[in-house]
């Protein structure tokens, strides 16, 4: 199985080879993320992902519910749909990050998971789900294609950071 979640996950292990730890917390503003802000989101997101896929791989009850429209969508385009998602917390209810190491090791962490996942995600019966919020009830295949979609969607907001460290010069 081609492991696009991984790919993406890899690309941000490249990038951040790019920045300091300053332009990593650098916020432009109080109700905007900064890059490593992001990074910690996209980790945190993607370890929760996981929990999902060794969940659906261990649960024994079938659940008949499918996934709503936009998870049909989403999931038959394998792309998360491009809207800015105003989350419910506030923006720094997630924290800066300590350092790039602890980005990296959780990047790691991601990777190993994913790896081990890309073996064996297709073992797990399809009908054991997890529910999505927003797209519904989804397999174990299902969430590690998750994670790759959330992952390649915060590029786009990374674009607009990077532009935003650029404006305030230090990029």
């Amino acid at each position: 199985m081609v492991n696009n979640s991984s790919a993406v996950i890899e690309q941000y292990m490249r990038n951040l080879d790019s920045y300091s730890i300053e332009q990593l917390r650098f916020k432009c503003k109080d109700d905007i993320w900064s890059v490593g802000q992001m990074y910690i989101h996209v980790i945190e997101v993607a370890k929760e992902y996981i929990g999902h896929i060794e969940t659906c791989s261990r649960a024994t009850d079938e659940e008949p519910e499918g996934k709503t429209e936009d998870g049909t969508k989403a999931l038959g385009e394998n792309e998360w749909p491009n809207i800015r998602v105003k989350l419910e917390e506030s923006p720094n209810a997630t924290r800066n990050p300590e350092s790039k190491d602890e980005i990296i090791a959780g990047l790691e962490q991601v990777l190993e998971k994913l790896d081990y996942w890309a073996g064996c995600v297709d073992e797990t019966n399809p009908a054991c789900k997890v529910r999505h919020g927003w797209f519904g009830w989804l397999d174990a295949r299902e969430w590690f294609e998750l994670v790759g979609m959330h992952s390649r969607h915060h590029l786009r907001q990374k674009a607009r950071l990077d532009e935003s460290l650029a404006e305030a010069g230090i990029r």
